[in-house]
């Protein structure tokens, strides 16, 4: 990858003739005519230095623009609704400065799954353990429209390692902290960092899974034998393949593996879960014996592939997560909304870096926005995702007689 320039000349050049502002402001607003929903979000800027700037507010996109060119962020983050402007606080009484709205948020990490993938670790990311995040994308974006029954949710490339969910739907810009954290509880099923190693507890006493977990299993199943087995071969190593062992509940079954995958250490990921499966049909169908084995290998794939939440980030309100269409300063990658719907087909090391776009914009002479750059798809996705919001509004007005 060539050398990235972020100076705060090419990130001015960048805010004055590429970024989105109006996109942005149709989003967060839901309507044309400037709202609570904008004039009272909170933004937040991080200056050079680490110098960190907290609630502001803006009447127009006009005016957010304005600022962010005259302070020159190196990001800047979306918070919530409050009750009052942001830009208020100060004078505001003890008590009457309470968030009230915000967009349902989710954040997967790719640092999360080191546990489970061998290709990168840490900050580095390829297209092969993409796939992690391409299996997120899937399982919560079914997941969260069946279950919750929101419609509105729009997926954010983080321009590094991960992904954002925002979801804009009212009924869940309304949900107060507690039920945020209810309901992330309820979608988590396996903790990132530390906890990572512990087993999972989602069955019921029946031993069944829950339906949107089975729902879930039969999604990464598909994959399941592609991405651990086949190209992150992740029982290779005899660490592997114990932390494996260790999720299997039936002391024979791995006694037989054990033995079998000493006695021959190169065999594959891919042979070993074979392995499993014809342990597994040792027993008579419908056995105690076979269906605590069966309901294992479901929980096996859901350790390994289910989406890992970053909890903390979707539990407040007053949270605040980076704003789509910034530019990561480690990569120089827009940080772009994505289209779940060809997740399969994206590709982060293809996101256009800021550096790219400027050229571009200097080659289309007659161009002064992003209309003639790569960036365009990516604002059409936020565009489209806005207008179905402002469509929403349209009709409730309506309906009320408006």
């Amino acid at each position: 990858m060539a050398s990235i320039d972020t100076s705060p000349e090419v990130m001015l050049t960048f805010y004055r003739r590429l970024y989105p502002f109006k996109s942005i402001f149709n989003w967060l607003n839901h309507e044309h005519a400037p709202t609570r929903l904008f004039t009272n979000r909170e933004f937040a800027f991080t200056l050079p230095g680490d110098v960190y700037l907290r609630y502001n507010s803006f009447s127009t996109a006009e005016e957010l623009k304005k600022q962010v060119c005259n302070l020159n962020p190196t990001r800047f983050e979306v918070g919530p609704v409050y009750s009052l402007r942001p830009r208020d606080k100060k004078t505001a009484r003890p008590g009457m400065f309470v968030p009230l709205q915000r967009e349902l948020v989710f954040d997967i990490d790719m640092t999360d799954y080191d546990p489970v993938r061998t290709c990168c670790s840490g900050a580095d990311i390829c297209k092969r353990c993409w796939v992690f995040i391409a299996l997120a994308v899937k399982v919560l974006d079914v997941a969260i429209r069946e279950q919750f029954g929101y419609e509105n949710l729009l997926w954010v490339y983080s321009g590094r390692r991960g992904i954002h969910l925002w979801i804009s739907d009212k009924e869940a810009m309304e949900l107060t902290d507690d039920q945020r954290k209810a309901l992330v509880g309820w979608m988590t099923v396996v903790h990132g960092g530390h906890e990572s190693s512990k087993k999972l507890n989602v069955r019921s006493a029946s031993r069944s899974l829950p339906p949107p977990l089975q729902t879930a299993v039969d999604i990464l199943n598909e994959t399941f034998t592609d991405l651990i087995l086949s190209d992150q071969n992740l029982f290779a190593s005899k660490e592997a393949y114990e932390t494996l062992l260790e999720q299997i509940p039936d002391p024979q079954t791995v006694s037989h593996l054990r033995t079998k995958w000493t006695n021959d250490p190169d065999r594959s990921s891919e042979d070993k879960w074979k392995d499993f499966k014809k342990e597994v049909k040792r027993y008579e169908n419908g056995s105690s014996q076979r269906n605590n084995l069966v309901a294992a290998m479901e929980d096996i794939i859901l350790f390994y592939t289910y989406p890992r939440i970053d909890a903390e980030v979707s539990k407040h309100r007053n949270h605040l997560l980076k704003a789509p269409f910034c530019i990561h300063p480690k990569t120089g990658r827009v940080c772009v909304p994505v289209d779940p719907e060809r997740i399969d087909d994206f590709n982060p090391e293809a996101v256009p870096t800021v550096n790219q776009l400027l050229q571009e914009l200097d080659t289309s002479c007659r161009s002064e926005n992003w209309e003639r750059t790569s960036l365009k798809p990516y604002v059409d996705i936020m565009d489209r995702h806005a207008l179905r919001l402002m469509e929403r509004v349209r009709q409730e007005k309506r309906g009320k007689g408006m």
